[in-house]
């Protein structure tokens, strides 16, 4: 099955839930600090920018890439709304074309599963300076036996079967696949939240999801959502929806 999120740009840069400041923290604490406008991160499969973005603000000379050119035009639209600044550019992870050794920070969130991640490990690199940084994590819902993204989940399963989740997700276990003779891990994090949505807000972070707007037919969209509307009124009547999530970050420096 192909999968495009350049085709959920919009509902992603409206619905998908900002990385709490706690993501920052745990870099930061791991010394992962700016000399702002001297420092240089590359965030890989930037989506809309959101975490490049606020890298940016942080004071890192941020470069974003992105294989789908309707993210790189969403994320430089916000960038631009939001006066920041971040050097869009449409590449991929495993071939990113930037030269060797010219990034002190490269950043992977909730993509690396997309990855070939061998070929994107070292990719990384290849473009980090010695002793450079590389991040990666990810902000999961949590599917639970009755809550909320079981009850959606299963209702995508409904509309597009074809669609295979095993095997996705973020796994703490990448930590120990990166090349030992290239990357040495220094740091895991994980944490529990909640994120409050509307009903309407849940189902456009449901329509920017893999499994609904970047893999379905464009007729099958609209038929879903009115199906995942009336799916959480029943359900749950007008009530906002708390939904599990739980945080991940792994760091490693290049050796």
């Amino acid at each position: 099955m192909t999968v495009d999120f350049g085709r959920t740009a919009t509902d992603y840069a409206t619905y998908r839930a900002a990385y709490p400041d706690r993501l920052y923290e745990w870099l930061a604490a791991a010394g992962i600090v700016p000399r702002p406008g001297a420092d240089s991160a590359l965030d890989l499969a930037t989506g809309t920018g959101m975490v490049a973005r606020a890298l940016a603000q942080r004071g890192w000379r941020v470069t974003g890439l992105d294989i789908a050119p309707a993210m790189i035009e969403t994320a430089a639209a916000q960038a631009s709304a939001k006066r920041t600044t971040v050097d869009f550019r449409i590449a991929s992870a495993e071939e990113t074309g930037c030269p060797p050794r010219s990034f002190d920070l490269v950043t992977a969130f909730c993509c690396w599963h997309w990855f070939d991640r061998d070929r994107a490990a070292r990719e990384a690199h290849r473009i980090l300076k010695p002793g450079g940084w590389l991040a990666i994590g990810a902000m999961d819902f949590h599917r639970a036996p009755g809550n909320v993204v079981e009850v959606s989940s299963s209702l995508i399963k409904q509309h597009n079967p074809a669609w295979q989740t095993e095997g996705l997700g973020f796994r703490m276990p990448w930590a120990d696949d990166l090349p030992q003779a290239m990357f040495a891990v220094i740091d895991r994090r994980e944490a529990p939240l909640e994120i409050v949505y509307t009903q309407e807000g849940w189902r456009g972070r449901i329509r920017a999801s893999a499994g609904v707007s970047a893999s379905m037919a464009p007729e099958q969209i609209p038929i879903f959502d009115h199906a995942h509307a009336a799916q959480l009124r029943q359900t749950y009547g007008d009530a906002e929806l708390k939904v599990p999530h739980r945080l991940y970050l792994f760091i490693a420096r290049a050796l």
